[in-house]
């Protein structure tokens, strides 16, 4: 059967085995195969999201357990002014003399220079990107809770940053994640990530997720970050109005944020 007779169910059937086959299915790629345009192939995508049958990805999907890693240098040029419409708005949210852990990633890197010019602020972090940031931010009180480098994500974690956690407290705890869900809370690739982001979670008063759209609804991996009661997820207005009304639904307070906005910055 040739790809121009497919109807809808037997393209998606095929969208499906393509991503298992190659591990990734970009959304150009997909319509060109199928011979049909963009849109369509989100659509299917999103519907297959829905399902369970895959996985979203920046610009793609891809098949569960075929995710590898990816390198922060890779994921910084990722969604960058979605990234920055989060980071903007979470920077928002911070007053003077308040206390706030930043986690390791990209998203948290944006947030960081959003901060480079605060007084009366102490910024908690296992991230290099964050400390990058604020190296020279003499307004700024920087502590790092220390730990074993994860090279890929430049983040540190391990039992080293755990016992430095126990001892302090935060006004506000801001996450990345390599993906989330309303099942099952924010998804990463190693289990020290997890217990530490639960760890972060417990010691804030506030707790946010900065997640871009790709992320929502993503299983790439098997380490789970349970979430507290309440919670706030920060994403992108590329996000499926369905996903966001799921977390909705569930009690989840969802804040949209605007890329225009950030591009005209």
């Amino acid at each position: 059967m040739t790809t121009d007779r497919l109807n809808a169910r037997e393209r998606r059937r095929a969208i499906v085995d393509l991503a298992w086959t190659d591990g990734r299915a970009g959304v150009g790629q997909l319509a060109l195969h199928f011979g049909v345009t963009e849109s369509t192939i989100r659509r299917d995508l999103a519907l297959l999201t829905s399902e369970g049958r895959l996985a979203r990805t920046y610009g793609g999907a891809m098949a569960h357990g075929h995710a590898p890693e990816t390198p922060l240098g890779q994921r910084s040029r990722e969604a960058f002014r979605q990234k920055q419409a989060i980071a903007a708005w979470a920077a928002e949210q911070i007053g003077p003399d308040e206390t706030v852990l930043l986690d390791a990633g990209t998203t948290t890197g944006q947030l960081a220079r959003e901060l480079r010019d605060r007084d009366r602020l102490t910024v908690v972090t296992i991230g290099l990107t964050v400390l990058n940031e604020l190296a020279e931010a003499d307004g700024v009180e920087v502590l790092c809770l220390g730990g074993r480098l994860r090279h890929i994500s430049q983040g540190l974690v391990g039992p080293f940053a755990e016992a430095a956690l126990e001892r302090i407290t935060a006004d506000r705890a801001f996450l990345g994640a390599d993906a989330v869900t309303v099942e099952h809370g924010i998804c990463e690739a190693n289990l020290d990530q997890t217990r530490l982001k639960e760890m972060m979670m417990a010691r804030a008063g506030r707790v946010y997720v900065l997640a871009d759209a790709s992320k929502l609804g993503r299983r790439p991996f098997h380490a789970w970050a349970r979430m507290p009661a309440t919670w706030t997820l920060v994403t992108d207005d590329g996000a499926p109005l369905d996903e966001v009304e799921r977390f909705r639904a569930a009690g989840v307070d969802v804040i949209v944020t605007s890329t225009e906005v950030a591009a005209a910055t």
